[in-house]
Parts: C-alpha cells; structure tokens; sequence
C-alpha cells in the first residue's frame, strides 16, 4: 500500500489543478507521500511547496480513497485527499515534468485511476 497526501486546487473558473511527474503520462493531484513519521497534515505543504512553489493557506479533507497506481504496476494507492487554498503561482518544480488545470466535468488529459474513479465523483458530489 502506497501512503499519499493530495491537493485538490482550483481556480476561480472551477478548473483544478493536476500535474504529471517526470517519466509519467497520467495526470494526477498535486503532493506525494510523507516522509517517514511525517504526519499527513505536514507533508502536505511540504509537497506544494517542492513540486509546485505554493504555500498552503488552509486545508479541509475532502476523503480517503483507495485505487491502482498510475504508475506503479501491482501497487494500491491510498491517498488522503485535502481540498487546499494556496498562495502563490504555481510552477513545475521537483519531479513535476507538466502542470493542467483540467475541466473537472470534462478533463482532456488521461487522468490516474484515484483521481478520475474516485475523487472526481466525490467532488461532484459534495457540490
């Protein structure tokens, strides 16, 4: 099981922000796993911070939510997703090769099974 920590950001028009890490093809929520004895509440902002340059202004989980990893053939992902007010312009920093702001009702991206099983259905229905 593969432990992560996800931002779901969005903008005034309702986009939300997705990123693709280098070496990849599917787009996902920004953040990553926490470091060893990190609390998930700590490695959020550290994960804005390192791959996108923003600071976390205020965080509210959203859920948890389990799928297949994009990336990882065999592996289960669980992530705890946090929807998060950030300040700043975000960049691609770390291991992010590409950022997106997507349509959530209509992404033209491949999207990670997490974020277009799960947590896309789940913000749609806390609308």
């Amino acid at each position: 099981m593969i432990e992560v920590v996800g931002a779901v950001i969005r903008d005034e028009a309702g986009r939300l922000l997705t990123v693709r890490k280098a070496g990849t093809s599917r787009f996902m929520l920004p953040g990553g796993k926490p470091e060893p004895g990190e609390a998930l509440e700590a490695a959020l902002p550290r994960e804005l911070e390192e791959e996108l340059g923003l600071q976390l202004a205020r965080a509210e989980l959203l859920g948890r939510f389990e799928a297949p990893a994009a990336n990882e053939p065999g592996a289960i992902v669980r992530s705890s997703a946090f929807l998060a007010a950030v300040e700043g312009e975000p960049r691609c920093g770390a291991e992010i090769a590409e950022m997106r702001w997507i349509d959530p009702a209509a992404p033209a991206v491949s999207l990670a099974p997490l974020l277009a099983d799960h947590i896309l259905p789940a913000l749609q229905a806390s609308k």
